[in-house]
């Protein structure tokens, strides 16, 4: 005859109850959490600015627009090809000290 001692055939039975009740625990918690994430996140807010709305505004037109006119460029290139093209270098060297002092 088998005798069951303090319940001991039942053990997978017990264990199965504290995984399950540990997973409920855990899941509440997970859940508590995730609620209290939210309500920081829904105070959280961006706001932007006039300025930085009209630079990229500027950005993007410039990111548009052509870096180079080309239309100057080919007129710069037959001028100095014909000999029209005169540097003032009194001009230059004004432009050049302007810029210097611009840098620093």
């Amino acid at each position: 005859m088998a005798m069951n001692i303090n319940n001991l055939s039942n053990n997978t039975q017990v264990k199965q109850k504290v995984e399950q009740q540990t997973q409920v625990k855990q899941q509440a918690t997970q859940n508590s959490v995730s609620a209290e994430q939210s309500k920081v996140a829904s105070k959280d807010s961006v706001s932007i600015t006039p300025q930085a709305k009209q630079l990229g505004e500027l950005q993007k037109k410039a990111n548009e627009g052509s870096a180079v006119n080309q239309k100057k460029v080919e007129q710069l290139k037959s001028a100095i090809m014909s000999g029209e093209y005169k540097v003032n270098p009194e001009k230059l060297a004004a432009s050049i000290a302007n810029f210097e002092f611009k840098l620093g």
